[in-house]
């Protein structure tokens, strides 16, 4: 079963006979088939079914979250019309640790102490990365410098975060049921989350309108909250999340738009997956404000990819730009100090 099989982090079904797995970083075709598109069938809708979901001709696309915590997604004929697509992101029963991460050269113990730094004094942060990139990988890393005693309130379209705290509340959203009603979005849920006495709201991925509820959020008192949004750079990260709000129907102005992200968001976290699967933390760029209608940005640390090796894997190093956050004072007044040559312009490894 691909389920069980070591090493595998995504399953993707292209039909009954085309089957892929990425195994180790790498996308290859597995030697599992199925009989027909009728029997594919059948097996989706045993998983569905268990977990309280369906998938027909009136609904043929389906998020569910497995009973392991894998995420599952597939969409049928006619929409998908080489056959029945499935598509499983894996999650193991022992999440990557920080201690894995560093081991594999995601970043490095300056970058650690850094994000640290600003899960402790309460910064906003987002983390943004392209599909497959580690953006939840890392947000469960993140989460585990958050101390033990606050109330934390994650909201999700499918629960795959696995936080350590004790005082931790998970949300879920809910699609709509066969006549079309009972949905609960992800705004809905920031809204009444907001009147549980949250001290910080975790939302896994911000697709649509709930961005400006997670802005507004930030900014009246939950500081320290965190979210992941999908986007190839912290400059496109900015521009998606404008994107999404517009898309929700919110006219704002521009600039208005650009403040409120400002005055909320202090530390955007790029996440990539390079050429050849390694996955790594590309930027840690801090938010400073406006400057008319531009929101101005600037690298504290970032990955400068210096080739690609004989196995086809991108390589390079990480670089400390010398550049002193301006939240200095508040992590200082959190009671959090880092080394004096931190943010020294150095080169800091592989």
């Amino acid at each position: 079963m691909l389920l069980k099989e070591p090493g595998v982090a995504d399953i993707m079904i292209n039909g009954p006979k085309h089957v892929f797995v990425e195994k180790d970083g790498r996308i290859q075709r597995s030697k599992t088939v199925f009989r027909d598109n009728e029997h594919l069938l059948q097996i989706l809708d045993r998983i569905v079914s268990k977990v309280g979901r369906r998938v027909d001709e009136t609904s043929p696309m389906v998020d569910a979250r497995l009973p392991d915590g894998s995420r599952l997604n597939a969409i049928i004929p006619p929409l998908a019309i080489d056959g029945c697509s499935l598509t499983i992101r894996k999650f193991g029963a022992n999440p990557l640790t920080l201690e894995d991460l560093l081991r594999f050269g995601a970043f490095t113990p300056e970058m650690v102490m850094l994000m640290e730094a600003a899960m402790k004094a309460r910064l906003n942060c987002i983390i943004s990365g392209g599909t497959g990139s580690g953006k939840t990988t890392l947000l469960n890393t993140l989460s585990s410098f958050i101390p033990g005693d606050q109330r934390v309130i994650t909201i999700e379209d499918a629960a795959e975060l696995q936080l350590q705290q004790e005082h931790v509340l998970r949300l879920e959203t809910r699609p709509p049921n066969i006549e079309g009603k009972g949905k609960i979005s992800a705004t809905d849920l920031v809204k009444n989350a907001m009147r549980m006495r949250p001290d910080r709201i975790i939302i896994g991925e911000c697709r649509g309108p709930e961005a400006l509820d997670m802005l507004q959020a930030m900014n009246t008192g939950h500081e320290g909250s965190l979210t992941t949004i999908h986007a190839n750079s912290p400059r496109d990260a900015v521009s998606r999340l404008e994107t999404m709000i517009s898309m929700g129907g919110i006219e704002l102005p521009m600039k208005a738009l650009r403040s409120q992200f400002t005055a909320a968001v202090d530390l955007i976290i790029q996440a990539s997956r390079l050429q050849g699967g390694p996955r790594k933390v590309t930027y840690i760029t801090e938010v400073l404000g406006m400057e008319g209608e531009t929101v101005i940005m600037q690298d504290i640390f970032k990955f400068e990819q210096e080739g690609i090796d004989e196995d086809g894997r991108a390589y390079g190093s990480f670089v400390s730009t010398g550049v002193r956050p301006s939240f200095m004072d508040r992590l200082e007044a959190s009671g959090v100090r880092l080394p004096n040559n931190i943010f020294a312009p150095k080169r800091l490894g592989g």
